[in-house]
């Protein structure tokens, strides 16, 4: 924090005390209230997504900007940046929210159908598919996660990098897009794609993340 933000919050300390009085100087320290609590949610809500290993890489640059907006005395465009922050971290957290319910209703769903011995031979041994097409609401998460795929949705990554040549960006796939689906993965291979999921970090829709560019390289 600078120098200058650091005055103008004594200043709104004062304020706040009655130490010293001004219409003007409080509507400003009010903004400037306003601007630090709302990158302070803009955090808090960024570490919970980077917790989850789901943060957006965007969010933390606007939490930056709002930082420096804050600094040069623009409280209003530090409250927007902070906002539009704090509203990407929201979403990222529900994504991971929403991709851990479906992995534990996958698993309970296989939990339930392995009760049959014989249903669960015959799992083993054969109903896997060689491609797949990809319908509306898909991502590599729940195709890989489908019993006839992988049954395990950190595999994902296996599916990426079979169809590098079909897809730009791991979080944007299309209707009607037919992938090619890898069953003769080595335990390395599959391993390497798992760790992939669970490691990937920060990542946004429309880019190639770099993490995804090493995986794809090795």
């Amino acid at each position: 924090m600078t120098m200058r933000t650091t005055a103008r919050l004594f200043s709104v300390a004062l304020l706040s005390l009655g130490l010293i009085t001004g219409c003007a100087s409080t509507d400003e320290a009010s903004d400037e209230v306003t601007a630090a609590q709302a990158i302070a949610d803009a955090k808090a809500a960024n570490a919970e997504a980077r917790a989850l290993n789901y943060e957006w890489r965007d969010t933390g640059k606007l939490i930056a900007k709002a930082e420096k907006a804050l600094e040069a005395g623009n409280d209003e465009e530090a409250i927007k940046l902070a906002n539009q922050a704090k509203e990407q971290a929201t979403i990222a957290v529900a994504q991971a929210e929403a991709e851990n319910k479906k992995f534990l209703n996958s698993m309970a769903d296989e939990s339930a159908s392995g009760a049959s011995s014989s249903a669960s031979s015959a799992r083993g041994m054969g109903g896997k598919v060689s491609s797949y097409s990809v319908v509306r609401g898909d991502n590599l998460w729940n195709i890989s996660g489908k019993d006839e795929v992988y049954a395990d949705p950190y595999q994902w990554p296996l599916i990426y990098k079979t169809n590098r040549d079909k897809i730009k960006d791991a979080d944007l796939i299309y209707p009607g897009q037919v992938l090619d689906i890898d069953q003769n993965a080595s335990a390395s291979e599959i391993d390497a794609a798992i760790n992939h999921a669970k490691t990937r970090g920060a990542w946004s829709l429309g880019d190639t993340e770099q993490s995804d560019r090493d995986y794809l390289a090795k």
